[in-house]
């Protein structure tokens, strides 16, 4: 397994659309492997492999409170079983160190791969239906900063800039 770089906003290869796994082979499986390493050693609960320069549909997510129960997603597809909003707090491991409230549907229903292959469905809740869809928003090129207004995205966009070019 390897700890991978994680792109970090602005970073115009985290706008590029993830395409969907074809097969689950051992190149996934091992890509998953890493992915869930990576997570947890950058202390996330959740990647995406866009996020890694990997522009296939792969979501990793952990939110237990033992980091020991990983789940897979290939090819998610979600669906919205409950439209009324919830705005909870989001970070994300491509935007260091900022957290933003973000308004999201609170129910969801995922159809999805597991790392063998094998198709699943779940209906989750909390904080793991809002990591879902955070993660699959990344899959589309999508991240959490573009729900804040223009001004607050660019002052973060600039904070982080300024703050890599001072490392």
């Amino acid at each position: 397994m390897a700890i991978l770089d994680i792109l970090e906003f602005p970073d115009p290869q985290l706008r590029t659309i993830a395409k969907p796994v074809k097969n689950v082979d051992a190149s996934i499986k091992q890509l998953v492997d890493d992915m869930i390493e990576t997570m947890y050693d950058a202390e996330g609960i959740g990647l995406a492999a866009t996020q890694i320069n990997v522009h296939k549909q792969v979501i990793v997510i952990d939110v237990s409170e033992e980091r020991d129960q990983a789940l897979v997603f290939i090819n998610p597809n979600i669906e919205v079983v409950d439209a009324e909003l919830h705005e909870y707090q989001e970070g994300c491991l491509s935007v260091p160190g900022y957290y933003e409230e973000v308004s999201r549907p609170v129910g969801v229903k995922v159809n999805a791969l597991d790392q063998n292959g094998d198709a699943f469905e779940m209906q989750p809740e909390g904080l793991l239906a809002v990591c879902i869809q955070h993660e699959i928003d990344h899959l589309n090129g999508k991240l959490f900063v573009d729900y804040l207004s223009a001004l607050k995205r660019n002052r973060i966009k600039q904070k982080l800039q300024k703050e890599r070019r001072t490392a």
